[in-house]
């Protein structure tokens, strides 16, 4: 059981370790792109574009700029600088009784700024199939 699911979340994304994803996603968790119009459903494929995400967003200027938690849910949102691009975004997580992230919705601004994401996570999953 994780005790607390967004500080488990926070240590996966300061250490970029995709392989500790493992640890806190459920079996069932639904994956909500930016870019994608349909939910990716599964463990495998939540790691997969979470994993490209700490790889293309989290560089030396990724920062959560405030958290909301209520519950099961948390609502954090950050700021990255990619391209000279600033992109501001959110990611919404929820969370089961076991502490395992169950629903992963990530939004991105602006335009110029998904389009950009869109593009650079493309690549990246290319990269880590």
């Amino acid at each position: 059981m994780i005790e607390n699911t967004i500080e488990a979340w926070h240590k996966v994304v300061e250490a970029k370790d995709a392989a500790g994803l493992d640890n806190i996603l459920a079996e069932n968790v639904v994956f909500h792109s930016p870019v994608v119009h349909t939910p990716q459903e599964g463990k495998s494929i939540t790691k997969l574009y979470l994993t490209a995400a700490l790889h293309v967003l989290n560089n030396d200027t990724f920062k959560y700029l405030r958290e909301v938690i209520s519950g099961n849910n948390a609502v954090l949102e950050f700021s990255t600088v990619i391209e000279g691009i600033t992109i501001n975004g959110v990611d919404m997580i929820s969370w089961g009784a076991d502490g395992r992230i169950t629903d992963f919705k990530v939004m991105v601004r602006p335009l110029k700024a998904i389009n950009l994401v869109h593009r650079m996570m493309g690549e990246m999953l290319q990269k880590i199939k």
